[in-house]
């Protein structure tokens, strides 16, 4: 802190406020750098799609009426799925022999 303070008692006062060219050569090359990093987030930018909904297909029409009583590939296993029992069981009624809880606690 006392060599800080050596070196302000030694300045001259029309040194105060001056920069020298280390300052100007940062200045230079700061600016250098936020001219390349605009030139980079803007290409990037530009590379976004205007929306990241996904791509929804459409409907597919069959090109013939007998398209349509083919079985689509897939199709019965979907419908053995769809007659299958429910592997989650929908909630227990109170009837099933256990004592209901009170809410009086």
């Amino acid at each position: 802190m006392t060599e800080f303070s050596a070196v302000l008692a030694q300045q001259l006062p029309e040194d105060v406020g001056k920069s020298g060219p280390l300052g100007l050569l940062l200045t230079v090359v700061l600016l250098i750098a936020v001219v390349l990093l605009v030139r980079s987030m803007t290409k990037h930018l530009k590379r976004i799609p205007p929306s990241f909904d996904p791509v929804e297909p459409g409907e597919q029409v069959p090109d013939t009426p007998a398209e349509l009583f083919e079985p689509q590939p897939g199709q019965e296993v979907l419908d053995n799925l769809r007659r299958a029992p429910l592997a989650i069981e929908p909630p227990r009624r109170a009837d099933d022999g256990r004592p209901e809880r009170s809410s009086d606690h």
